[in-house]
């Protein structure tokens, strides 16, 4: 079984910086990709941003420009870094990680979970 630690997170003013970090333990199978997932009150959890294990990299279209997202696979280890935080990015903030067996099975993992709140 994975575990994944988040980090950061917090309580920041409009137009503030906040950057959260995951790292995952060990595992026996091949790293697929590394993303970050939201979920605001009353709403689905969406796709903030994902990278892949070759570098390719998707963000949803609401954080272009202002998120961005890169990875150590060597360590595991994923970033999200937020600019210029609008108060519509207030949600809890979850990082996965997928994993791939050598039979092209796919596994995914999920972090605790972090609060990201923007507020004035």
């Amino acid at each position: 079984q994975v575990q994944l630690v988040e980090l950061g997170g917090g309580s920041v003013q409009p137009g503030g910086s906040l950057r959260l970090s995951c790292v995952a333990s060990e595992s026996s199978f091949s790293l697929y990709a590394m993303g970050w997932h939201r979920q605001a009150p009353g709403k689905q959890r969406e796709l903030v941003a994902v990278i892949t294990s070759s570098g390719s990299i998707n963000y949803v279209d609401s954080v272009k420009g202002r998120f961005t997202i890169s990875g150590d696979n060597a360590k595991n280890t994923v970033y999200l870094q937020m600019n210029s935080l609008k108060p519509e990015d207030t949600a809890v903030y979850y990082c996965n990680f997928r994993f791939r067996a050598v039979d092209a099975t796919l596994y995914d993992f999920w972090g605790q979970g972090t609060q990201v709140t923007v507020s004035s």
